[in-house]
């Protein structure tokens, strides 16, 4: 890097050679762009977690089906509970962001 910052200043005249100034821009926090990240992050998960549940709950149904056992029966609903759950989170993640992108665009 610092053979690059040589040739680039030797390149010049001699006159703005001593005038080069470097400086590093700083990022600043960006509220919308940590918002949508987080929309967006929430929104990937939730996804996940309702695939996870969903074979979950396949299992316990197999499970329950081949024992006859209400223990698999409770499993299945508490896996079909935890995937409503997580969809409704998916839906409502979706929604804040598109309403935060319709206030952006001003309809």
């Amino acid at each position: 890097m610092k053979t690059q910052k040589t040739a680039y200043q030797s390149s010049l005249p001699s006159n703005t050679r001593n005038k080069l100034v470097l400086r590093r821009t700083r990022k600043r926090f960006n509220p919308r762009i940590f918002l949508d990240r987080t929309i967006e992050t929430i929104a990937i998960i939730s996804l996940l977690f309702t695939g996870f549940a969903g074979v979950g709950a396949t299992g316990c149904w197999g499970m329950e089906i081949a024992t006859s056992s209400h223990y698999w029966q409770h499993q299945k609903k508490t896996c079909l509970g935890m995937m409503l759950v997580s969809f409704l989170g998916f839906l409502g993640s979706s929604l804040v962001g598109a309403s935060f992108g319709i206030q952006r665009d001003k309809f």
